[in-house]
């Protein structure tokens, strides 16, 4: 299937990624973003023209006409809301799709519309931290999981054909119906970010007015609630539109904290070890793949000497070799680390390098 014409609407780091790995294609399309934002072009998009990943950039919902495949890369709800402004305009052989954490509710109203036979829904797993147009790199695809979810009435050679164009980015296509990723990604990606929001506000409505729990919170407590950092927006967005299987899944959580409550009130030894052996079990099989529903951490922690200017000097070790940092501290608690100072990296090749070049320094390094 020839794509000689990709639309997208939302053009941040998803999408942007998108349209790069689109541009490094033998046979490039030609690619128009839809500009909502009216009288002014944002600044991404204007980097995207300047770097010729965007051919056009229109405010005109209608130049979208001659698209052959539209790619949906809005929030949820505002992608819904696009896809009764588009029915009227598309060819009746272009094909949407999107980008969505959440598939259902879209499939809901692409069937109501009567555009299943030109949607199949589109999950990538992959993301960063930062975010945005000028953040994106084709690579951000690559090994990543990217879900696709057709409609009963997609044509096989769409979904095929999507197939294809997913492999061709170096991502990993996984076809499944529309409510099983949402039972999915609601157990393994959405009722943990409100496992740990709810985890961070149990202690801090639990500590003191001298906030010891807050000064000891380290260890196993950070790294276990990282996530509860997410956008609040975004987060809220996922909430109200995968209701059912979040508290599907978060009734059943509940419900497994009872069964420790009770071997905890009766002080059964076989069961708290049971709960401890397999959940551990089941964990190291995880495969420590590069991406997922939740976004991976790039650390290290190293030994350092007590004495002034010595982070400063490790912080000007990297800078000085262009390896940027997104976080770097003492850990005071060490209850599940070695090493004294951790710093935390955007990517992994960061990571990587850091490791590296401060092993080539004699320090001691050690990686989770």
């Amino acid at each position: 299937m020839n794509w000689n014409v990709v639309g997208f609407i939302g053009f941040g780091l998803i999408g942007g990624s998108l349209a790069r790995a689109l541009k490094e294609q033998e046979s490039a399309p030609k690619i128009i973003a839809y500009n909502y934002h009216t009288g002014q072009t944002p600044k991404g998009l204007a980097l995207a023209l300047s770097d010729h990943v965007l051919d056009v950039v229109t405010e005109d919902m209608n130049d979208l006409a001659e698209c052959d495949l539209i790619f949906l890369c809005a929030p949820v709800l505002k992608n819904i809301e696009y896809l009764s402004a588009l029915k009227p305009i598309i060819k009746r052989d272009c094909i949407l799709t999107d980008v969505g954490s959440v598939k259902s509710n879209i499939h809901e109203a692409v069937t109501e519309l009567g555009l299943s036979a030109q949607f199949i829904g589109g999950h990538p797993m992959t993301g960063s931290e930062k975010t945005g147009y000028e953040n994106s790199y084709a690579m951000l695809l690559e090994n990543a999981y990217y879900i696709l979810t057709p409609c009963a009435e997609t044509p096989a050679d769409v979904t095929d054909a999507m197939y294809a164009l997913v492999q061709s980015f170096g991502a990993l296509p996984i076809i499944l119906d529309c409510r099983e990723h949402d039972d999915i990604t609601a157990a393994i990606s959405h009722v943990p970010h409100i496992i740990a929001a709810q985890l961070v506000n149990l202690v801090k409505d639990s500590d003191d007015p001298s906030e010891k729990m807050r000064l000891l919170a380290a260890g196993g407590f950070k790294d276990i609630t990282r996530i509860a950092s997410a956008s609040p927006v975004m987060w809220e967005n996922i909430c109200l539109t995968n209701t059912k299987s979040i508290r599907r899944f978060l009734n059943r959580y509940i419900e497994y904290l009872k069964e420790a409550d009770l071997a905890l009130a009766e002080e059964d030894s076989d069961a708290l070890y049971r709960l401890f052996d397999e959940a551990g079990t089941y964990r190291n099989a995880i495969p420590n793949r590069k991406s997922g529903a939740i976004h991976k951490v790039y650390e290290i922690f190293l030994d350092i000497i007590d004495e002034a200017g010595a982070i400063a000097t490790v912080a000007t070790l990297l800078a000085t070799n262009h390896i940027s940092i997104k976080n770097i501290g003492i850990i005071h608690n060490r209850e599940f680390e070695e090493g004294v100072l951790r710093i935390e990296f955007y990517e992994e090749s960061a990571a990587g390098l850091a490791k590296a070049l401060l092993t080539r320094y004699r320090y001691t390094i050690y990686e989770r």
